[in-house]
Order: structure tokens, then C-alpha cells, then sequence
């Protein structure tokens, strides 16, 4: 459900962009989600108090994500098709071990480093036309690898705040400031356009579903199947995220899908099983180490 809820949401973005700028339709969202999140958070009981000693973490880490985050994706979407965008944006999880061994010291496998190469690769097949040329807007491409950036160095600050405080009370403080990040640019860029704005039916639709399906469910649907099957063998099924949004961009927008897309498509996602996999091999490697098999020797 995550997987579907994400997919879909690029579509939903795409939509709200026929009559919002992408700061309005992000702030939007975001008050939503929030306020949603609120809700949750007093009916479940789930509340957590932030210590003073973290509040420099948690606004650096809503900095990076939802603000550059959301900018780098949502820009990127407005020149580029969702298909494209999404596979761009799926490509984080290539990036993660890499970042890794660079501000952790952690072990770079050849998997790793080949996994990067070919989901990069499959990225310049859907970017770039048989001459080498964008066939997709450089300006979009930039935007979008802006908001891989971005979600990495979050994860830096993340790992920290995990130690403490749970998935949930760590995404409800960030939707949060991540609105007071977005208000003054909202204020100073789009007020003006949005008072102007009649959406339709559709459009303000398409805005709760980003924040009730993309910005809540999916992420609590996405914890409950970490909690369940685990960190790695849930990234594999995220990895389906692009997919999910070619196929609905085809039905709901039309969007053509030539043969340079499907395949860089294709080796994208070959390129994310080949790290997520080695993940997945590893961790059973870390399991069987510390809970051998009875009359086993551990090793």
C-alpha cells in the first residue's frame, strides 16, 4: 500500500500543478499531513517530548527534508514527466551506501559500487536522446538529483534522532517545521497567485490525497512493514515505486511510455535489487553469526 500510495503521488502532484505553483501545493500538503499526524498522535497516545538538547538536529534535519527535499522533487516534477522523476528520486537507496562509507566509515562492497553504476545508467537511458542530448529538461534533472542530495545528508541527521525518538514522532515534528520553512517562501512567492486560484473538484482532491494517502498512510504503512519484514527486504519492495507511477501516468495523464524510458527503467531498478539484495544477504549473514542453528558452531 505504501508502494502504491507513493507511486501515485507524483501523479497527484503533477495534477495540482495545473493550478498551484509547487511551493503552495508542498505547504499545503504539509498542513494537512500535519494536522492529520495531530490527530493520530492524541488518539494513539503515540506523543513524545523533544528534548531541548535535539532542537538544533530536528531543524537542520527538517531543512533538508521536507523543505530542499520537497523543492528539488517538486521543481524537478514541474519539468520533467512523473516517470521520470520517480525513478530519479528511487534512486536514493544507490546513493545511501556510498554516503555511508563517506560519513561513517561503513563497508563499501563491489555490489555496492556496481548496483550505483547501473542504476545510474539506466538513469541517462531515460534522460538522454541516442545523440547524448537531454531528451529530458536539464533544469528538471538538476532539481531532481537536488532533492537526492538532499534526503542524504537528512539521513545523516536522522540516524542520530532514531536513537531516540520513533519513526513517528520523528516525521510529526518534521512535516511541522517543515511548514514554517515553506510559510514565509509560500508568503513572499505564491500568496499573490494562490488568492487568485478556483481549483476544481479534482485538483483539491488530488491536494488531500498527497497529504493523506502520500504524506501519512503510506509512511505508517511503510513503518508497520519495516517492523514486520524488516529495513531491507521492504527497500526491494520500494523499489517498485517507479513502476507504479509509469503505469498510473500512462492511464490517469497519458503519459507516453517509449522504449528508451521502459528500459532505463528496467536498469534502474536492476541496479537497486543488486544493493538492496547485498543488503539482504549480509543481514542474514549478521542473523545466522548471532543465532546459530542449534548443534552449529558459531563462527
Amino acid at each position: 500500500m505504501a508502494v502504491l500510495f507513493w507511486g501515485i503521488s507524483y501523479v497527484w502532484t503533477t495534477m495540482a500543478f495545473e493550478y498551484y505553483k509547487p511551493i503552495t501545493v508542498m505547504l499545503i500538503r504539509l498542513v494537512i499531513a500535519t494536522l492529520l499526524m495531530y490527530i493520530i498522535f492524541r488518539a494513539r497516545n503515540l506523543g513524545e517530548k523533544v528534548h531541548r538538547s535535539d532542537y538544533k538536529d530536528f531543524v537542520i534535519l527538517s531543512f533538508f527534508s521536507p523543505f530542499c527535499f520537497f523543492i528539488g522533487e517538486n521543481f524537478g516534477l514541474l519539468h520533467t514527466s512523473p516517470t521520470i522523476a520517480a525513478v530519479i528520486i528511487a534512486t536514493i537507496p544507490v546513493f545511501t551506501p556510498i554516503l555511508g562509507y563517506v560519513a561513517f566509515r561503513e563497508r563499501l562492497s563491489l555490489i555496492n559500487i556496481l548496483g550505483f553504476l547501473v542504476s545510474f545508467a539506466g538513469v541517462m537511458i531515460m534522460v538522454l536522446d541516442f545523440e547524448f542530448r537531454f531528451s529530458a529538461s536539464p533544469l528538471g534533472v538538476f532539481f531532481l538529483f537536488f532533492g537526492v542530495i538532499s534526503a542524504l545528508i537528512n539521513i545523516v541527521f536522522l540516524k542520530k534522532l532514531t536513537l531516540k525518538y520513533s519513526s513517528f514522532t520523528i516525521i510529526g515534528v518534521q512535516n511541522f517545521l517543515g511548514i514554517w520553512f515553506f510559510l514565509p517562501v509560500f508568503l513572499i512567492m505564491d500568496y499573490s497567485h494562490f488568492i487568485t486560484v478556483r481549483p476544481s473538484l479534482q485538483v483539491v482532491a488530488a491536494l488531500v490525497a498527497l497529504a493523506v494517502f502520500g504524506s501519512t498512510l503510506a509512511f505508517m504503512f511503510y513503518t508497520t512493514a519495516v517492523r514486520s519484514i524488516g529495513i531491507a527486504r521492504t527497500a526491494i519492495f520500494a523499489n517498485m515505486i517507479p513502476v507504479v507511477t509509469a503505469i498510473t501516468s500512462f492511464l490517469i495523464l497519458g503519459e507516453a511510455l517509449d522504449l528508451s524510458k521502459i528500459i532505463g527503467m528496467v536498469v534502474v531498478i536492476c541496479g537497486l535489487l543488486m544493493t538492496q539484495i547485498s543488503r539482504l544477504r549480509n543481514r542474514k549473514k549478521k542473523q545466522a553469526a548471532e543465532y546459530p542453528v542449534p548443534g552449529q558452531k558459531k563462527e
